[in-house]
């Protein structure tokens, strides 16, 4: 992947209403740090830090379906993530697609073009 297509895709990630803030504060300091001498060991904290919070499809449904996930969405809310969840799983899809995990999951799979 080249630059400017993972500095789009860190932007689209850290701009979505989905993005958790630890997220959204390694995604900030990578775009930062690009093109300085920061940006590979920027680009390593980036990494690990979608590792842990890029939700598999599997997890999401797990969230949706449960009684947290009704009290964080509402209920009707929930019920509607989680039948979205549940096509993405039926579609062969393995990690959530929100505006969030699915530039995050494309970063993921660029890591050599990251950290070099």
């Amino acid at each position: 992947m080249d630059k400017a297509t993972i500095k789009a895709k860190v932007e689209a990630m850290v701009a979505a209403p989905s993005c958790c803030k630890e997220l959204k504060e390694a995604g900030e300091r990578y775009l930062k740090a690009m093109g300085t001498a920061d940006e590979k060991s920027e680009g390593k904290k980036l990494i690990a830090e979608l590792k842990l919070d890029v939700c598999t499809i599997d997890d999401v449904i797990g969230l949706f379906t449960s009684a947290k996930g009704e009290e964080i969405f509402g209920k009707e809310q929930a019920a509607r993530m989680a039948e979205h969840a549940k096509e993405v799983k039926a579609n062969g899809g393995k990690y959530c697609d929100c505006p969030a995990c699915a530039p995050g999951k494309e970063l993921m799979d660029a890591e050599a073009d990251i950290v070099g």
